[in-house]
């Protein structure tokens, strides 16, 4: 691929990033906040701000400044373990599933303009793309 290409592939890329960051939403919380608040919800068993870390493939940093966000704002609680005090997990409150389950639709609005627009094919299709792209990315770290 030459130079110009990949240089229009990353603006076309960004624009994306762009137009997806930048939705309007009346979430009372950060995008990313949002993020493991839907994961957590999602979840069987206990949640460790290690399971966040690892699933977004973001620092412990970053995790711990979310989560006690989240906490703050009384949408998790953390349950300290038995066996070692030190750990913890995390618990979705009530005020948290309330707020999945209300904003849910606003906050994968941008992908079903998506799927409806594209089409299931194309759609599903960028997704299995862009999965591949996560595991790239991702191993490069």
């Amino acid at each position: 691929m030459r130079r110009l290409d990949i240089a229009k592939s990353a603006d076309a890329v960004g624009l994306f990033c762009r137009l997806r960051m930048n939705t309007k939403s009346d979430i009372p919380i950060r995008p990313s906040e949002m993020g493991v608040l839907v994961y957590a919800c999602k979840q069987y068993g206990p949640v460790t701000p290690l399971m966040i870390s690892r699933f977004f493939r973001i620092a412990k940093p970053s995790v711990t400044s979310m989560v006690n966000s989240l906490v703050k704002n009384g949408y998790l609680k953390k349950e300290s373990s038995e066996t070692d005090r030190r750990s913890y997990s995390l618990k979705v409150t009530e005020k948290g599933s309330e707020l999945v389950e209300s904003t849910f639709s606003e906050y994968v609005k941008s992908m079903e303009l998506l799927k409806s627009g594209m089409g299931d094919e194309k759609f599903n299709e960028l997704i299995e793309l862009i999965q591949i792209a996560n595991v790239i990315l991702g191993d490069a770290r």
